[in-house]
């Protein structure tokens, strides 16, 4: 028999249901009740649910984030420096009492007093030569890329939606195939057995096994269909967000090829340049990568600021050293305006950093230029299989219809005495094989379609 085999074929759909299973997504809460849905309401809530979009709008806040600190660059600087420590006690002036000789006892002890100390800065930058402004912009470039990772996050979840929602149907119609089919063999078996105890002439006991060995792989297959459906709901759930104990129904009570798109080639393509994020990003990351060689390049410039420096300490058990030639750390006080030019390079650094910034300019020049063929060439692709496989259907449609047909007329036959059990079983593995085909088909055409839609950017 070809029953094995063919159910294979039937079920190797369901194969993507393993991936679909092994995403990451949460579940949410929800009340015991029933919930049906149609494609569009489940990739709804996919989008409302999943946690990897979530992830990417907070990697957007972080590239915002990065951007308010470059703008934040321009901004006063404070610097400010305070503590309560201790000192020695020093009593009497800058020389030996009595004498014109300096004092040489600093490292006698004499108790201890407390020291206060308090230095500050508050620095404007002036003029930077182009770093904050350089560094703003690439930050800027930063946020649109994120930005436009969202709307990919969005469009892979639909994508996974619309995979996970045809192949439950796939899986739940193969399961209607084998009920049909177990049905009929099972009647065909009992009309076997009855006729073989009313002792027909024209039916062997040969016509019986042939029937049970058919009906045992039927059931086998049938019992894989089941599990298969239940895994394929169990993921699909799992995408849009539905507690596993809530029950959930499909809007479409079977699985049927969408509408063909009509548009040319040439215009999907044209489509895909114009709103894929992809372009979008590559755009905002080339303008993103000239700032940073542009920032790169002014760090060898200085930064001009302006701004006040100051500091104030007391310590009450020392004298304090009025001579204004001599700082006092301990017992001073003072503040001045200042402008200033300041430099902070390393020659070898900074040029390792401009050609490490070039570097990656034109590796993302040349991804730009692959890009433009590359699009194009993804479209042209997923175009010519949903022409392909949208003439498979239709063939598939009106042969499965033929082959039920040849199905029925046979078991007619069968069950008039016309037809020996062997036939009927060929007729069976007919219809099997043709339909369990057309699922397939109409599976495969339906995510072609959909992939068509997610590689020009009409998902986004």
């Amino acid at each position: 028999m070809h029953l094995q085999s063919l159910f294979r074929r039937s079920l190797s759909v369901s194969a993507l249901l393993a991936a679909v299973t092994a995403s990451s997504l949460a579940l949410a809460a929800e009340p015991a009740q029933s919930i049906v849905l149609s494609l569009d309401e489940a990739v709804e809530r996919a989008l409302a649910t999943d946690p990897r979009i979530e992830e990417r709008l907070h990697l957007v806040n972080k590239a915002r984030a990065l951007l308010q600190r470059a703008e934040g660059s321009d901004d006063l600087i404070f610097d400010v420096n305070a503590f309560v420590g201790l000192t020695t006690q020093v009593a009497g002036g800058f020389f030996e009492p009595g004498t014109g000789t300096p004092r040489s006892d600093k490292y006698e002890y004499n108790g201890l007093t407390s020291w206060t100390s308090l230095q500050f800065s508050i620095i404007k930058p002036l003029y930077t030569f182009g770093k904050i402004e350089h560094f703003s912009a690439a930050a800027k470039g930063n946020i649109a890329v994120k930005k436009e990772d969202v709307r990919l996050q969005r469009a892979e979840t639909t994508l996974d939606v619309t995979r996970a929602y045809y192949g439950y149907l796939t899986a739940r119609d193969t399961r209607y195939l084998f009920e049909d089919v177990e049905g009929r063999l099972q009647k065909s078996q009992d009309l076997v057995e009855r006729w073989i105890d009313e002792a027909r002439g024209d039916v062997r006991q040969a016509d019986l096994y042939a029937l049970q060995s058919g009906m045992a792989v039927v059931r086998r297959y049938h019992a894989t269909a089941e599990s298969v459906e239940a895994i394929a709901l169990a993921g699909l759930k799992m995408l849009v967000g539905i507690n596993r104990d809530v029950a959930l129904e499909l809007a479409d009570s079977r699985i049927r090829p969408v509408d063909l798109p009509l548009d040319t080639l040439e215009a999907l393509q044209q489509m895909a340049l114009e709103r894929r994020p992809e372009m979008s990003q590559l755009a905002a990351g080339l303008q993103a990568r000239r700032s940073l060689v542009a920032a790169h390049r002014a760090g060898k410039l200085p930064n001009i600021y302006a701004g006040i420096a100051g500091m104030a300490a007391h310590s009450p058990k020392r004298e304090k050293l009025e001579n204004p030639y001599v700082y006092d750390p301990f017992n001073d006080y003072g503040a001045t305006p200042l402008v200033g030019v300041k430099w902070n390079w390393a020659t070898g650094v900074q040029a390792a950093e401009v050609a490490e910034a070039n570097a990656a300019l034109a590796a993302l020049t040349a991804r730009a230029s692959f890009a433009q063929q590359g699009i194009p060439f993804q479209v042209a692709e997923q175009f010519h299989h949903v022409q392909g496989h949208y003439k498979a259907v239709t063939e598939l449609k009106e042969g499965s219809r033929a082959a039920r047909r040849w199905m029925v007329s046979r078991y007619v036959d069968f069950e008039a005495g016309f037809e020996e059990a062997e036939a009927v079983l060929t007729a069976f593995q007919g219809y099997v094989l043709i339909y369990s085909d057309y699922l397939m088909a109409v599976n495969h055409y339906n995510m072609h379609v959909a992939r068509l839609r997610h590689v020009t950017g009409d998902y986004l």
